[in-house]
C-alpha cells in the first residue's frame, strides 16, 4: 500500500506568487544533516557554489564541478521534504553556449531531483536563461555582486555604487525577468537600488547583502551559525554559535576517551558481568 504525505515541496509558481504578499526565506545547505534541520523553516534551500569555499576550503567558487554540485544537491533533496531546492550552476558550466548550459542543467536536475538552477549573469546571459526556461528548466537569476566574476570585479566588493553601474544592474535584472527567470538574487548592492529593482520587477527579488527591501533573503548557513571561517560578511548576523557547541562536545568526548570514562559496549546495553 502506498503512503501519501500531506507535506509538499514549495513549487516555483508558489514562490512567484509570494511577490508583494510574503517574504521568501532561504538558506544554503550542502549536506544532509544541515538540510534536514533547515527544511521545516525554509521556502528555498540553495545548494550554492559556496560549497567550494565552505565545504572544500577553496579560495573562491570557481573550481567546483557540475558533478560535485549535483552530488551535494542530491543529498539535500533526499534529506528534505518541504523546501524548494535550487542548485547553482558552477563556473564554466553555462557560459559557453545555451546548448551547453542546457546539457549541464538537465544533468543537474535529473541526477539530483532539485527543482531549479541558479545562474550568475545579467543581460549577457539572458538568451541562456530563455533557452533553459523554454526547455523546462526553471532559472533563478543572480545579478549585482557575482562571486563567479570575482576576477573581473576585483574581489568581493559591493556593486552599483555609481549611477552608471547601478543602471547596468537594473537593466540586468529586467533582462533576466524578460527571459523568463522566476526570481532574481540581488547580492551586494545598496538599498536604493535593491528597492528600485524590487519595485520594478513582477518576479521576486531575493537579497544577500542587499537590504530588507527585497522580497526575500538568503544567507550562507555557516555564516549565521558560527561555523564560518575567515571573512564573514557584515550583513550575516550571527544567530547562534554552533561551532562553540561542537567544540565543547568534541573536547568532552576527547576527555572521556583519554580518562577511560567513555561508555563501553557492555554499559550501553546494560550487560552485567
Amino acid at each position: 500500500m502506498s503512503v501519501h504525505s500531506d507535506v509538499k515541496r514549495r513549487t516555483i509558481p508558489e514562490l512567484m506568487a509570494f511577490k508583494g504578499k510574503q517574504k521568501i526565506v532561504a538558506l544554503t545547505a550542502y549536506v544532509a544533516p544541515i538540510a534536514r534541520q533547515l527544511d521545516p523553516y525554509m521556502d528555498i534551500i540553495l545548494v550554492g557554489d559556496s560549497t567550494a569555499m565552505v565545504g572544500y576550503a577553496m579560495d573562491d567558487t570557481l573550481s567546483i564541478t557540475v558533478e560535485q554540485m549535483a552530488a551535494h544537491a542530491k543529498a539535500v533533496v533526499r534529506s528534505t521534504a518541504q523546501s524548494c531546492v535550487v542548485v547553482d550552476m558552477p563556473f564554466g558550466s553555462f557560459q559557453e553556449s545555451p546548448q551547453v548550459a542546457f546539457k549541464n542543467a538537465a544533468y543537474m536536475l535529473s541526477s539530483s531531483g532539485a527543482s531549479a538552477v541558479k545562474i550568475e549573469g545579467g543581460e549577457a546571459l539572458a538568451d541562456t536563461t530563455r533557452f533553459l526556461v523554454d526547455r523546462g528548466v526553471p532559472v533563478l537569476a543572480h545579478v549585482g555582486l557575482m562571486p563567479q566574476y570575482v576576477n573581473t570585479m576585483g574581489g568581493f566588493k559591493a556593486q552599483g555604487m555609481n549611477e552608471a553601474a547601478a543602471e547596468r544592474i537594473y537593466q540586468d535584472a529586467l533582462a533576466q525577468q524578460a527571459a523568463g527567470a522566476f526570481g532574481v538574487v540581488l547580492e551586494g548592492i545598496a538599498e536604493p537600488l535593491a528597492r528600485r529593482i524590487t519595485q520594478a520587477l513582477d518576479i521576486p527579488t531575493i537579497g544577500i547583502g542587499a537590504s530588507p527591501e527585497c522580497d526575500g533573503q538568503v544567507l550562507v548557513t555557516e555564516d549565521i551559525m558560527g561555523l564560518g571561517e575567515g571573512r564573514i560578511p557584515k550583513f550575516a548576523k550571527p544567530f547562534a554559535d554552533v561551532g562553540a557547541v561542537m567544540r565543547e562536545a568534541a573536547a568532552e568526548y576527547a576527555s572521556s576517551v583519554r580518562d577511560g570514562t567513555f561508555p563501553t559496549l557492555d554499559q550501553c546495553f546494560g550487560v552485567k558481568r
